[in-house]
């Protein structure tokens, strides 16, 4: 049987994130794919001098550190540097538009901002009044600043290091101040809207506890085993689990530098041969429509897999194809963001393949709930994970689905300046039940199954969040929509619209303009949209959506 490796574990945070620098300190810690690669001492070296840069430009422990770009090891050292000196984060996505980053930024009271070149040339410091100053999150160049203190020490930040640590620097040095478990560690935003943007205020309680459990529970990691980093660090799925996890348990993270496909992915983990790959439904369902199902719909495949003496033996060689094609090394796949198709999941069962579906959500840092490959169900998200509570809103939990509440250790403290937000997740603070906004049911083993996503997210293609009402919001504004609904269709938004007919016909325009005027409304609107949330094409409805008695859309009509 194998022993718990997880590392003795400090009672904060920041004593995790001390200790695995000083155990692991000449391990490598991060690596961008054929770019940079850092080991833990060089990631402890950065932060010492981010903190001194943190102290010059007159930062204190609460205050707010934006950081907006790419998935890259400088990224995670920013983080790193902000959750040591106690800094609120707040983590950005860069496929933002300008316009939106200013509002994140300025929203969060962000007094600093770790920026891609690419993305602060398209940015205007006057619309960012509350910044003292800006840094390339690549190498840590300074294009902007307010602070002739804080310009002063970036220039001479290498004599100030020096200054602080002069008989060289060693793992004893690193020395990081034990945080409140209360504080605020991070601001992560929910939105990707302007009018609707809300920012989960995530405790360090809440990120230790998320942490915490990982390594108290996935035994088989162990230092310098390395990890595929495929997932956007700006959400808390890539950043929690699939970073600093791993991070705190001396692991090599190794950063996509382009976007995920299955030919990119599939050479990494060839490479890096990976034991715990954490990934969202699309990524595996692309790798294994577009690598394994093409095999077995061969006509002589299906022949033999009706054979019962053969049947075990070509599944035995499917499975171990398909984890040849994810390294080798595979242990333990989760999936989580979204459902797994169901397809796709049979087939899993069916091959023995080591896989499992977690649950969570922003608000909680993420995790609600696990089970390891052993013990999962067919359709269910596990159990619910340590130091949380859970209950469903239903005269039968067991078999009538009902809203999902959590209590715990992982949950937010709230949206940052948004009480109203605030108090109609947790509408009572003094018994801390948040209500998830998912419909489930939960088992006589506690198994959590969810039966619908009452918020309506619909999951990107690299696990970005993507509310459609708030896309919605946004065409229904345009000429001549009267209504419309987004909805996913395999991997790509299709707008339906409900034209204002009535309006169209009044101003001489017949059937074929219409359909011009609609087809510019959604070039107009992607215009303003990331490129994950983009609408592929739109369809022209006759009839008036069907509505519920509160006049709402019935939208699980609508769904492919």
């Amino acid at each position: 049987m194998e022993t718990n490796t997880a590392p003795k574990l400090a009672p904060s945070l920041n004593g995790i994130i001390e200790q695995s620098i000083r155990d692991n300190w000449e391990l490598t810690a991060l690596s961008d794919m054929g770019g940079v690669n850092l080991q833990f001492n060089d990631v402890a070296v950065y932060i010492e001098k981010l903190h001194i840069l943190f102290e010059a430009a007159g930062l204190k422990p609460g205050d707010k550190v934006a950081i907006c770009g790419k998935n890259a090891s400088k990224w995670a050292v920013a983080l790193l540097a902000c959750l040591t000196a106690r800094m609120a984060a707040v983590p950005i996505l860069h496929e933002f538009k300008p316009d939106m980053i200013h509002h994140l930024v300025n929203h969060s009271d962000a007094k600093l901002l770790f920026v891609d070149e690419a993305i602060w040339e398209n940015l205007d410091e006057r619309l960012l009044p509350s910044l003292v100053g800006a840094f390339f999150i690549s190498e840590m160049g300074m294009p902007f600043s307010r602070s002739k203190k804080l310009s002063e020490a970036r220039n001479n930040i290498n004599t100030l290091f020096g200054k602080k640590f002069p008989y060289d620097f060693k793992p004893e040095d690193v020395r990081y101040v034990r945080e409140s478990p209360g504080e605020l560690a991070l601001i992560n935003y929910t939105s990707g809207s302007t009018g609707a943007s809300k920012g989960v205020m995530l405790s360090y309680r809440s990120l230790w506890s998320n942490i915490r459990f990982c390594l108290d529970h996935l035994h088989f990691l162990k230092p310098g085993d390395g990890i595929v980093n495929m997932l956007p660090l700006a959400h808390l799925y890539g950043m929690t689990i699939d970073m600093l996890h791993p991070f705190c348990r001396g692991c090599h993270c190794h950063f996509l530098t382009r976007v995920p496909s299955p030919k990119i992915i599939l050479k990494a983990f060839a490479d890096v041969r990976p034991k715990l790959i954490i990934a969202v439904p699309l990524i595996l369902e692309k790798i294994i429509r577009t690598q394994v199902f093409p095999l077995l719909e061969k006509p002589l495949m299906r022949i033999l897999l009706k054979v019962p003496v053969l049947d075990s033996r070509l599944l035995a060689k499917v499975k171990a194809g398909l984890e040849q094609a994810f390294g080798g090394h595979l242990q333990e796949l989760i999936i989580g963001g979204a459902a797994l198709n169901g397809e796709v999941e049979a087939f899993l069962r069916k091959i023995g393949f080591p896989y499992t579906v977690g649950y969570g959500m922003t608000e909680c840092g993420p995790l609600i709930s696990y089970s390891p490959p052993s013990e999962n169900r067919l359709r269910s998200c596990g159990r619910i994970v340590d130091r949380m509570e859970a209950k469903v809103e239903s005269p039968d939990p067991q078999r009538v689905p009902g809203n999902l509440w959590v209590r715990g250790g992982n949950v937010m403290d709230g949206y940052y300046k948004n009480e109203k937000a605030t108090r109609e997740a947790i509408p009572d603070p003094a018994s801390g039940w948040m209500n998830t906004g998912d419909l489930c049911t939960i088992d006589p083993d506690g198994f959590i199954t969810i039966s619908g996503r009452s918020k309506t997210m619909i999951l990107g293609p690299s696990g970005q969040n993507i509310y459609p009402e708030e896309i919605e919001h946004a065409l229904d504004n345009l000429h001549f929509v009267s209504e419309s609904l987004v909805i996913d269709d395999n991997g790509r938004l299709i707008a339906l619209v409900y034209p204002d007919f009535d309006s169209a016909r009044s101003q001489g325009l017949d059937r074929e303009a219409l359909e011009k005027v609609m087809e510019e409304n959604i070039a107009t609107l992607n215009k303003s949209l990331p490129a994950y949330s983009k609408i592929s094409r739109i369809k022209i409805f006759e009839e008036e959506f069907e509505k519920t008695p509160k006049r709402s859309i019935k939208r699980f009509l609508y769904q492919p």
